[in-house]
């Protein structure tokens, strides 16, 4: 965390090996939590694409990194926390091993699916910044 208590978002990572080698086709955004359920604070893991809740619902994203190492995700649904945007506030890409979020703006393999989750939460392609 910086000092003043907010959380640098990094432009790069270690963790970029793990991410799925098709992520064109990504679950909707409205996709519940595969194991309990629940419609909100939900993430896609960026590995296998399933879809669990966060760790202030009933931690199930994270209990999926801890079983089986898939570290990046991107949240869906970030409703009731800090939120952290890139253009959108909910659709933020987080890496459970570097313990930070992550600039999908920036990190160019990230792109592709940032770009895909926000076709099909807002029906149209982020503006991209020129890096």
């Amino acid at each position: 965390m910086a000092k003043s208590g907010s959380v640098e978002i990094r432009t790069s990572c270690d963790h970029l090996a793990y991410l799925s080698s098709d992520l064109a086709h990504i679950p909707t955004p409205d996709t519940p939590c595969s194991r309990c359920q629940h419609p909100n604070e939900n993430w896609l893991c960026l590995s296998c694409k399933d879809v669990l809740c966060s760790r202030y619902v009933n931690k199930h994203m994270l209990q999926h990194f801890q079983q089986s190492n898939h570290c990046l995700s991107l949240g869906y649904r970030c409703l009731g926390h800090v939120l952290f945007t890139f253009g959108n506030s909910d659709l933020s890409v987080w890496c459970n091993s570097c313990n930070a979020y992550l600039d999908a703006q920036v990190i160019m393999q990230l792109r592709p699916v940032y770009e895909t989750a926000c076709i099909l939460k807002f029906g149209e392609a982020p503006p991209f910044h020129i890096v």
